[in-house]
C-alpha cells in the first residue's frame, strides 16, 4: 500500500479537494406561504414567524397577503 513520505499541508489538502468540485452549492430558497419572503425551506419564516401556515412565533407582525 502507498504511503506518504511527508506530511501535506492543510493548504495542499484544501487546495486538491476545492480543485476537484467539491465546493458547496448555493443554499436553496422556498418562497413562504404567508408573507411570500425568501427562506430556507422547512425552516419558521424569519419575517413573519410562521410555518406551514401556523403562527410559531406570535412576537413577529404577520403580514396579509
Amino acid at each position: 500500500m502507498a504511503t506518504p513520505k511527508k506530511k501535506s499541508s492543510r493548504s495542499r489538502r484544501n487546495m486538491r479537494r476545492f480543485a476537484a468540485g467539491n465546493k458547496l452549492d448555493k443554499p436553496t430558497g422556498a418562497t413562504c406561504s404567508n408573507c411570500n419572503e425568501v427562506s430556507r425551506p422547512h425552516r419558521v419564516c424569519s419575517s413573519c414567524g410562521h410555518y406551514e401556515g401556523k403562527a410559531i412565533l406570535p412576537g413577529k407582525v404577520a403580514a396579509t397577503v
